[in-house]
């Protein structure tokens, strides 16, 4: 046997600590930084308020494109460059940089829609306190000294820049006697951080007036609304944004990702708010009122939140607002929060609304819109590390098929390669991988394969003697290849941030060159952080360099999604473009919502985390990314038979579900459960196949929001008059807040048990053990069915209802009509050709009820590219004592054709039926209840056009 290298046994001792300080019930706070222990957080948190020592100078000048002017700082005489353009939707685009840096900062390059519509900014009132910015109804109002700018909506200051005086913006320069620690260098226990070109860092503080309830900043460790880190007594940590690998973060400890929502918090420590994954963007709500803010840095990033009784209201802006409204008012009470970046430059979006789904449109005008995933996608994923060899993967898929449980892909982690070397099989495990594709594709499914970014560095391994010889990983500080540890042991990193190494991977992706691989094999990016087990915090470090000269500290938080996106090209390439991809990352920014689905990583099997799923998620959704979910069960521990059941009902009605479980905890399949507990767990993946088409529907929806530029109250361009608080006006946020679409019930700005799935379901999963009820709260000016009875509740009060183990309570908003697909077979696929039934909740006070369904071939881009899709349009109008129900093509519909028919229509709230005529034909009905089963109502396609008219007695 070879000798084995003091390198190599020094890799095998640090793999094994890892892995066994992965099985550590807590958290090592130390191994990760609090703000006292980041020298630019530390620098800019403890500035006094009001101590910004910046003024505009009047040098005003426009373009065609926007306005840009001067901000002087009075002590050391530098000046930066401050550009705004507004676009269609109410959205505005501040930049402020170095006027004439000894160097170039780094700005987010294809991130931002490079196809958004200007509109007129003209300069208004001018006078020797500032000057506005008139966009349309909206307006940016400059206050000259000391700098400020407020952002205002017809009749309200709806944002506030520097309303505290904490701007500040750390110049390049030279080194200089007196500077203080940190600022060229910075040690955190056995690692050093050089700073070769100085102190970079950004500070801003941004109110939102009159605002109680602020979201976003995902993925935090906090409850839905954002809890303050200062002032009332609050004695936390910032929320900080760094993607960093924080595996089993806990909820009951100080440094807990989850820091409020569970019970046994010691509130009097200072919580380590840490994200894992990064989108520095925040929404701010109040009746009346919904705005965002975007900070477009991929830097390291930390976030106060204050909350404050009441505000003075800038008198300049107070005079613009005055102008708007013929009123002022001179205090407000206003949520602050103070934003701490330590590179780049100043890039902040303004969305001003006014409403949530206008916002949330604006939002994703400009980062992009979450394209329609393949709909095996949004069906149940079994996972574990490791399924152990491909006949493993055989047992599963027969075992699942013996029981009735539908599933629609398996998963393999990273014991399925040879020696962690990404794109490669154990050939002793895995011999045929091929054949095992094919068996798992003949019953109707697909597999995904993990592939991360870190490369082993040995030789014969194609990625990496090709990555080396092209010299295609990122380097260290010396110039050198970047050699850290991970899975495989010693490896590297690519450089995602180089459009040709994003090209060569996606190449990579083909079964060419990724031998063993089919086309029903798609992608798995983990790790992506990037995680680096023996660097500082776990990850790279800052003095990386990356394609064209950057620090890692400049573009840590966006890496991750550089690898997604290329990984989704590969999939695209491969099949010559037709088919959609699917591609899980772990770490995201502003932006990956276009390419792929995330999750809210490595929890635990506890109660705790299953209720902290749900904020989590929804916070996710706030920032634009709908396809989102959380492991089943729990990453690490054993859950016990009532919370996976509880976890199988919640995960049924998120956008992402997958069950996932470490390498070292028992056997979870569902078919391993007790009689009883696997009935229930195979009930709720059922409902998920039968929610499929209402699913599916939303997404598609939610993606077409996009389409047309649509236009508010804010731009010059008249009303489209599409009415924004109607079920018709889809968001691109699919697991959403009630706040969303019930923005005027402050009782629903904090909720975070309850959820709502698309625009016409409410979901209020059980998320305590031992419960058998659940106390739910029903919106004011709605009404709801439950799905299960048909019994009916009335909104804006709060109802217990049972909630046995077998039962999740679930309900249909009045007014809607959900397609689903009662035949559940084993996966999707295979229940493409089935029928549909219609479930139409009336809306007792007009006697009606509308919805859609979507249809096309579910995996290619024929829908966009050639229009082969179907949009249904379903309405039930009452007048009188008839009611008459219609389906018809969509405007915008294609065509597909499609042997699928309606075979059944429930609806519920009509009584005293006496007849049912549809043109003459006898059709075939019975009422059970407070439903109404109308059987086979059309014999032809649901392609076809039908109208069934209903008397009442």
């Amino acid at each position: 046997m070879a000798p084995v290298s003091t390198e190599a046994m020094l890799g095998r001792l640090l793999l094994a600590a890892l892995l066994a300080a992965s099985l550590v019930a807590a958290v090592d706070r130390n191994n990760f930084k609090t703000c006292e222990q980041s020298a630019f957080c530390r620098r800019h948190r403890d500035m006094p308020e009001g101590a910004s020592k910046y003024t505009v100078r009047s040098n005003i000048e426009t373009s065609d494109t926007g306005i840009t002017f001067t901000i002087l700082n009075t002590e050391t005489n530098v000046e930066l460059a401050a550009s705004f353009e507004a676009f269609e939707g109410a959205t505005g685009r501040l930049r402020i940089r170095e006027k004439a840096p000894i160097r170039a900062r780094y700005e987010v390059q294809d991130v931002v829609n490079p196809h958004l519509v200007h509109v007129s900014s003209t300069i208004g009132q001018q006078t020797e306190d500032g000057f506005v910015v008139n966009f349309g109804e909206c307006a940016m109002a400059v206050t000259y000294q000391p700098f400020r700018i407020d952002f205002l909506r017809k009749e309200a200051v709806v944002i506030s820049l520097n309303s505290r005086g904490l701007f500040n913006f750390e110049h390049y320069r030279e080194r200089q006697e007196g500077d203080e620690e940190g600022m060229w260098e910075e040690d955190f226990k056995t690692h050093k951080d050089t700073k070769p070109y100085g102190p970079s860092s950004l500070a801003i503080d941004v109110s939102f007036p009159g605002v109680a309830n602020v979201y976003g900043i995902p993925e935090h460790a906090d409850d839905l609304s954002l809890k303050p880190t200062r002032g009332s007594g609050a004695d936390r940590q910032p929320y900080r944004l760094y993607n960093l690998d924080v595996f089993e973060y806990e909820l009951e400890e100080s440094m807990a990702l989850y820091g409020s929502r569970a019970t046994g918090i010691d509130r009097q420590r200072p919580l380590l708010q840490i994200a894992t994954r990064s989108i520095p963007y925040m929404v701010g709500h109040k009746a009346g009122q919904t705005s965002g803010f975007l900070f477009l840095n991929p830097s390291e990033m930390w976030v106060d939140v204050k909350k404050t009784e009441t505000s003075a209201v800038n008198a300049f802006a107070n005079r613009v607002k005055s102008m708007f409204t013929g009123s002022s008012n001179e205090e407000v009470p206003q949520t602050d929060s103070h934003w701490i970046a330590e590179s780049g430059i100043m890039d902040f979006f303004v969305f001003l609304g006014p409403s949530p789904k206008e916002v949330f449109h604006q939002y994703a005008t400009v980062t992009g819109f979450s394209p329609l995933p393949p709909l095996f996608s949004l069906a149940y994923h079994q996972c574990r590390w490791n399924y152990n060899d491909q006949e493993d993967v055989r047992f599963v898929t027969t075992q699942m098929d013996e029981h009735d449980i539908p599933f629609d892909v398996i998963w393999l982690d990273i014991e399925h390669t040879d020696g962690k070397r990404y794109m490669t099989w154990d050939q002793a495990k895995f011999p045929e991988p091929e054949a095992m594709q094919k068996f798992v594709a003949s019953t109707g499914r697909r597999m995904v394969n993990i592939v991360d970014p870190h490369i082993k560095r040995a030789g014969g391994y194609h990625l990496h003697e090709n990555a080396q010889k092209l010299d295609y990983y990122i380097k260290d500080r010396d110039n050198k290849a970047y050699d850290g540890w991970c899975w495989p042991g010693s490896s590297s990193w690519l450089d995602f941030l180089n459009p040709e190494i994003r090209s060569w991977w996606a190449d990579m992706i083909n079964p060419e060159h990724y031998k063993g691989t089919t086309l029903d094999m798609y992608f798995w990016n983990d790790m992506n952080e990037p995680s680096v087990f023996n660097g500082p915090e776990v990850t790279m470090h800052k003095d990386a360099k990356h394609f064209g000269g950057w620090e890692h500290r400049d573009v840590h938080n966006i890496y991750g999604m550089w690898q997604q996106a290329s990984t989704a090209e590969g999939i695209k390439r491969r099949s010559g473009g037709s088919e959609r991809p699917f591609v899980l990352s772990r770490a995201f920014f502003a932006g990956s919502q276009r390419y792929g689905a995330i999750w809210t990583g490595d929890n635990t099997a506890g109660w705790d985390h299953l209720a902290a799923s749900l904020p989590m998620v929804m916070s996710i959704g706030v920032a634009g990314l709908p396809f989102a979910g959380a492991d089943m069960g729990g990453f690490f521990g054993n859950p016990d038979a009532e919370l996976l059941v509880r976890w199988y009902q919640a995960g049924a009605h998120q956008p992402f579900m997958r069950a996932h479980a470490h390498i070292d905890t028992k056997r979870r399949e569902p078919y391993l459960l007790e009689e009883a507990e696997r009935g229930f767990v195979r009930d709720a993946v059922r409902s998920r196949y039968q929610l499929l088409p209402y699913v599916y529907t939303e997404f598609y929806l939610a993606e077409q929001t996009g389409t047309p530029v649509m236009r508010t109250v804010c731009d010059h361009h008249a009303s489209t008059g599409l009415d924004l608080d109607k079920p018709h006006f889809y968001p691109p946020i699919v697991p959403r807040p009630l706040w969303v679409d019930f923005p005027a019930d402050d009782k629903v700005f904090a909720e975070q048990e309850e959820h709502l799935l698309g625009s016409s379901m409410l979901i209020a999963p059980v998320l305590e053990a031992g419960h058998t009820t659940k106390r739910v709260y029903f919106p004011a000016n709605s009404v709801w069915y439950d799905m299960q009875t048909w019994e009916r509740f009335a909104g804006g009060r709060q109802v217990t209802v049972m909630a046995p183990l077998d039962k999740i309570p679930v309900y249909q908003r009045a007014g809607s009509i959900i397609p689903k697909r009662m035949r559940v077979r084993r996966s999707s696929r295979l229940m493409a050709h089935d029928p549909f039934t219609l479930y139409i909740a009336v809306d007792p006070a007009t006697q009606s009820a509308s919805g859609q369904l979507y249809l096309d071939d579910t995996h290619t881009f024929s829908y966009t590219a050639s229009k082969q899709f179907l949009l249904r349009n379903f309405e039930l109008r009452g007048q009188g004592q008839t009611y008459t129900f219609s389906s018809r093509a969509a405007p915008e519909s294609g065509s597909f054709e499609t042997p699928a028919w309606v075979e059944r229509l429930v609806i519920v709230g009509l009584e005293n039926v006496a007849t049912i005529s549809e043109e003459g034909r006898n059709v075939e009905f019975s009422k059970k209840g407070a439903t109404l089963v109308v059987k086979k109502p059309w014999v032809n396609s649901v392609a076809d056009d039908f109208t069934l008219t209903i008397t009442l007695a």
